[in-house]
């Protein structure tokens, strides 16, 4: 059975729940694995660029090269 299919048939069987003990703990179930997932994949940054990072960020301030928060959310309104 592909992704797909599997996807669909628990699909079908969550619409014909019940109990909304199980649909919370599917829900818990759910967010923790996803939030497993999400972290595992997450690599630490380096020392160097950390420190390259603070160093950009610092010359972008003194070259008054920023935008500001709510210019940016006119931007994109």
């Amino acid at each position: 059975m592909n992704i797909e299919t599997r996807k669909l048939t628990f699909i079908q069987e969550f619409l014909r729940l019940e109990n909304e003990d199980i649909v919370i703990g599917l829900e818990k179930l759910l967010h923790k694995r996803k939030a497993e997932l999400i972290e595992k994949d997450l690599k630490p940054m380096s020392l160097e660029k950390f420190n390259s990072d603070i160093d950009q960020s610092y010359d972008d301030y003194v070259n008054n090269d920023m935008i500001t928060a709510k210019n940016l959310k006119n931007k994109f309104q």
